[in-house]
């Protein structure tokens, strides 16, 4: 099965909203959990005619103590609520994944420009719903793959536009994490992460997306996908170690594995790019410096991030609702992840 390339680009460039310019982005967060403190929450403050003015959680206690510690004014406990509050022209859904199509569906009907936490969705299917929704109602649907925007991997597209080590080849990506303390299907408090039905897949289906766009941004989008998932430790039920080869419409293949119970001797984050007159290796989550080697050397290169990681990304959505510039990380532009990691688990 091929990813329909033709389709994906011909509705690249859809006109998928109307040109409202929003002077003020007044902010409803669904959902208050640690994404929301460490790397998004703060960052849509920092940015000029930007404010969070209601926040949403099913549990009271929770979002109460969200909303005081970060001065919000209202705060509910109903998703339908907070999209209905007139202040709120803007959403953020903080959500495990088997919710996001819900929230934005129900935003975007409702007027309100969506922002949500990658994945999209937890299937390809929703995915394409989403999209539907969107160029149906002309609102704009935009996705947290934050890492487009970060300074350490604009080095490593602006090392390949440059042709560092000239034609690029193949691409592999290895990543290897061990098991972590609730990992065990007899823990009372299994993560979520590990609970398919609402994360979409384990482990790989939070961490692979992000490599999985990144790999995309630099090198097309993937046409085909093959993946071999399977269960080693047996510790839950989602699959733990995962082989897959891809082929980017660039003509590149490229190979990927991950194993989420290793052990700790073979932790690794890397991805390499083969070229014909050198090599790149860069990390996704690490941030290890990128190693560029060529026949006239090696060097490590050292990028540093901004203290809220979704602060550039946010800035862009904010910038492209306020009519001030464009942000690439549509719906439509992360729907090609879900069908890549789908194909990778089986699942379509």
């Amino acid at each position: 099965m091929l990813f329909c390339l033709q389709s994906y680009k011909k509705n690249q460039y859809l006109c998928t909203k109307e040109v409202v310019i929003m002077k003020e982005i007044r902010w409803g967060f669904i959902g208050c959990g640690e994404v929301t403190e460490k790397k998004s929450g703060p960052a849509f403050d920092e940015v000029p005619g930007s404010k969070v003015v209601a926040v949403m959680s099913r549990t009271e206690n929770n979002v109460r103590a969200y909303a005081e510690k970060h001065h919000i004014r209202k705060w509910y406990t109903d998703a339908q609520e907070l999209i209905d509050d007139p202040d709120v022209n803007a959403v953020y859904v903080a959500t495990p994944p088997s919710s996001h199509a819900t929230y934005a569906i129900m935003s975007m009907k409702a007027g309100k420009p969506v922002y949500v936490e990658k994945p999209l969705a937890s299937s390809y299917e929703d995915c394409i719903r989403i999209n539907r929704i969107s160029e149906q109602t002309k609102v704009p649907c935009f996705v947290a793959y934050y890492r487009r925007y970060l300074p350490y991997f604009k080095k490593v597209k602006q090392l390949l536009d440059a042709k560092s080590i000239g034609n690029v080849l193949n691409v592999q990506l290895r990543f290897s994490v061990p098991p972590r303390d609730l990992d065990d299907s007899n823990s009372r408090n299994l993560p979520w992460r590990l609970q398919p039905d609402i994360s979409g897949g384990g482990y790989f289906y939070d961490l692979a997306p992000h490599q999985i766009d990144m790999l995309q941004d630099l090198f097309g989008v993937i046409t085909r996908a093959h993946g071999y998932p399977s269960n080693r430790a047996h510790l839950y039920k989602a699959e733990d170690t995962i082989s897959a080869c891809f082929f980017f419409e660039s003509g590149i293949p490229g190979s990927a594995s991950w194993c989420f119970v290793g052990h700790e001797s073979a932790k690794e984050d890397c991805i390499e790019v083969v070229g014909d007159k050198g090599t790149l290796s860069f990390s996704v989550y690490n941030y290890d410096p990128i190693r560029l080697v060529t026949s006239d050397g090696s060097q490590n290169i050292e990028i540093p991030n901004p203290p809220y990681v979704q602060l550039p990304i946010i800035r862009s959505v904010i910038e492209d609702l306020q009519g001030l510039g464009h942000c690439s990380c549509t719906s439509i532009s992360a729907t090609p992840t879900n069908w890549v990691l789908d194909r990778i688990l089986w699942k379509s």
